[in-house]
């Protein structure tokens, strides 16, 4: 299933939404606005002809210093039909973007990491706060523009060496000693 297939059945099932068709080497690739993402996602869901019932991923990238710099990724699963889309959001710091959990409660749990790593903000999550970073923790990661202060020299492989007698030592420092009852 392309991309404009989809479009063609979204269309009448979503008044007034607008939706892109954009190029993708593996599945179908929508552009979606921010304000037609609910609307758009069940349809996705409930449609007959489409279907898609499972929720497999959420998460973002950083365009920055492009406006809009974000770029929401939601992939979904048809499983009675066997294909696969991807919607797109474009999004900037300051318009936050509707939750899906209402639809998919699975979607709580991703909207809550690309929040943590990238600083999104999901209009209507019910418990938008940090999941991987510390709660204490400043600033959002997955940013391009997050100031890294770590400095550390580059390390080189190096192989490692042990003598044979090294090796046995060690299989035998190691190995489990049995006891007879």
């Amino acid at each position: 299933m392309d991309s404009q297939t989809i479009i063609d059945a979204l269309t009448p099932v979503v008044p007034g939404a607008a939706y892109e068709a954009a190029a993708s080497v593996d599945f179908a690739t929508i552009y979606v606005r921010a304000d037609q993402l609910l609307q758009t996602c069940a349809a996705l869901r409930d449609t007959p002809a489409l279907r898609f019932n499972v929720l497999v991923e959420v998460t973002c990238a950083d365009y920055f210093p492009r406006d809009p710099r974000f770029e929401l990724v939601y992939h979904f699963l048809s499983i009675p039909h066997k294909h696969r889309v991807r919607l797109k959001v474009r999004a900037t710091e300051q318009t936050p973007v509707p939750t899906i959990q209402q639809l998919w409660p699975a979607a709580g749990w991703l909207e809550r990491e690309v929040w943590d790593m990238f600083g999104v903000i999901f209009d209507g999550h019910p418990d938008l706060r940090r999941l991987l970073m510390p709660e204490d923790w400043e600033g959002h990661p997955q940013r391009k523009d997050y100031p890294v202060q770590i400095r550390k020299a580059a390390q080189t492989y190096e192989p490692l060496e042990i003598s044979e007698a090294e090796f046995k030592a060690n299989m035998e420092r190691d190995r489990v000693k049995r006891t007879a009852h």
